[in-house]
């Protein structure tokens, strides 16, 4: 039975990521970085250590643990959101930790360094997903990356790491796969004869504005693509990096081919931190909004996810704060704990917030029918009961309110293969 909380149609793997199962090849490894910052200014790069792509990816193999095994102690890592790593669920062993005698499962954290972040090459031969799921506005996406380092909690695509081989814990945030091939293959793709065009969302599983994509630069590498091809596109994102690539998105938005929402989950500096660790401060994407307004690309705002008794107060304040920065439509999603996202988000809830989390568990509870999650087409997005049909409500109340409840449609009529140079020359040889 097909997992409806996987968001799958990921093509390039076999069974519960089987091609990935033994594999020793990782890239390189890359120094945490920090993408929080209040102070910094929008668009202004920071002094960082270059990371060779492409023309140096053949390096030496590291070794990497075996499947099922984590070497990452569990507890509050600096710039990373979730405190434990769970096991692989699909694996029939799993790695318990052992104290042998020097304290080893009490040292204190702060001593330890921080988690780098490595990334390993995907050698996926199609890019282009697709699903049937009647709760997405889509059916086709593009993740250039798998594992997402900002390192959000409560983050629905943490479980499709499992099928990868790895832990949906500190490992969807420390060890990213990276497809390098990611353009090509799409270009291949949309050059099919029988291919019908309709808007493909980027990056819709995880972040395509991630901080590693500074430096491979695979989302910009897409957009070209699809610009090339007056393709429609729509970008969901937490991080301001979308503004690297507004020339394109300024062009594309012309055609009405393209569509941005920057997801704001809180305005709140210090809980957005905890939550989010790498992703943009609040104010930053707030900012993001406006820039790109101001550069006439259409631009929305996601407040998901609302998470009961956390951060669900602050709904229409980041409608509001949205409106005004130049956001055209809104939407909402209530927050959902899939597989391992329920482990993961009830011991980061305990170990920040102890005074509440029996509280903000109880009211998730009452969204979802008594458990932790409900994975039914239709309710998995907005909940059920008392609560969140009072959330709906604020919500429509909210967006009418601010002008955020009208989104247009884009254009799928000006999709046309661009001619390669000499194919027509080489053609008409033929006759």
């Amino acid at each position: 039975m097909r997992d409806p909380d996987f968001q799958s149609g990921t093509p390039g793997l076999g069974h519960h990521g089987a091609p990935y199962q033994g594999r020793r090849e990782l890239v390189r490894e890359i120094e945490p970085v920090e993408s929080y910052d209040d102070d910094v200014p929008p668009m202004v790069p920071r002094a960082r250590k270059p990371l060779p792509v492409r023309a140096r990816l053949t390096i030496p193999p590291v070794p990497v643990p075996a499947v099922g095994e984590s070497t990452i102690q569990a507890g509050a890592r600096k710039g990373r959101g979730a405190t434990v790593n769970p096991p692989n669920r699909f694996e029939g062993k799993e790695a318990a930790p052992f104290d042998d005698g020097w304290a080893t499962l009490t040292a204190d954290l702060a001593d330890l360094p921080p988690l780098s972040t490595t990334l390993i090459r995907d050698a996926s031969r199609s890019v282009i997903a697709y699903n049937q799921s009647p709760d997405l506005g889509f059916d086709r996406a593009v993740n250039p990356y798998r594992g997402c380092e900002h390192g959000c909690v409560y983050c629905y695509a943490r479980p499709s790491h499992a099928y990868l081989g790895y832990s949906p814990g500190l490992d969807f945030e420390t060890k990213l796969l990276f497809k390098p091939d990611v353009a090509e293959l799409l270009e291949k793709e949309l050059r099919k004869p029988g291919y019908v065009v309709r808007p493909l969302a980027l990056g819709s599983n995880t972040d395509p504005y991630q901080p590693v994509d500074r430096t491979l630069k695979l989302t910009r590498a897409v957009l070209e693509v699809l610009e090339r091809f007056n393709h429609p596109v729509t970008i969901v994102t937490k991080s301001a990096g979308v503004l690297r690539d507004v020339d394109i998105l300024h062009r594309m938005a012309e055609r009405n081919l393209v569509r941005v929402c920057l997801s704001v989950t809180t305005l709140d500096g210090t809980l957005a931190r905890r939550m989010e660790p790498r992703a943009a401060a609040p104010g930053r994407r707030l900012q993001a909004i406006e820039q790109l307004s101001r550069a006439g690309i259409p631009v929305g705002v996601l407040a998901a996810p609302m998470i009961p008794a956390l951060n669900d107060a602050e709904m229409e304040k980041i409608l509001e704060a949205a409106s005004r920065a130049g956001a055209r439509w809104g939407g909402y999603i209530l927050l959902r704990l899939p597989h391992e996202v329920k482990q993961i988000f009830e011991d980061w809830l305990n170990r920040h917030f102890p005074d509440r989390a029996k509280h903000v568990l109880e009211l998730i509870r009452e969204t979802r029918a008594g458990a932790l999650n409900d994975a039914q087409f239709g309710q998995r997005f907005s909940g059920t009961g008392v609560y969140a049909d009072l959330l709906a409500r604020r919500f429509e109340r909210a967006a009418k309110q601010w002008g955020l409840d009208n989104q247009d449609r884009l254009d799928v009529s000006q999709f046309a293969a661009p001619v390669v140079p000499g194919m027509a020359e080489a053609q008409l040889s033929l006759f």
